[in-house]
């Protein structure tokens, strides 16, 4: 990609081309050369019987924003091969934003690490931490 106007504009249409992220409400807040950061409005759907933002929820904010974090570090189209999380607290507030980062980025592979908060008001918090491996897809 050429310049920032267009590995925006890329990722934005990729993002909107995912129909499970429309479903979730998550939002693609920005994006860099080897970054991206996505946020999610909490509604009850999200949560489990305690309360807490489901897991898998955050699961999902941290792999994505670590895919594309990695897809535009490689240059395009791609997928994560592996990822680990280590949940700290629980999600509780009104929103969560993911925050991935490159590490580090071959033409084979990127390996990126993502920090997730929970937001109230003023208030942010790190819920969880999560490191993955993105490899280029042909597309």
């Amino acid at each position: 990609m050429t310049d920032h106007a267009d590995m925006t504009a890329f990722a934005r249409q990729v993002f909107e081309a995912q129909p499970f992220s429309r479903w979730i409400g998550a939002e693609l807040v920005s994006v860099g050369a080897d970054d991206a950061r996505i946020a999610l409005d909490l509604c009850d759907r999200h949560r489990q019987q305690h309360g807490f933002v489901h897991g898998g929820v955050i699961s999902y904010l941290a792999d994505n924003a670590i895919t594309f974090a990695g897809g535009l570090a490689l240059g395009g189209n791609a997928l994560t091969s592996e990822f680990k999380i280590n949940y700290l607290r629980p999600g509780v507030g009104e929103r969560l934003v993911a925050e991935a980062q490159t590490l580090s980025a071959g033409k084979r592979q990127a390996v990126c690490t993502a920090h997730v908060f929970a937001e109230s008001g003023a208030e942010r918090r790190l819920c969880a931490v999560a490191q993955g491996t993105v490899l280029p897809v042909a597309g």
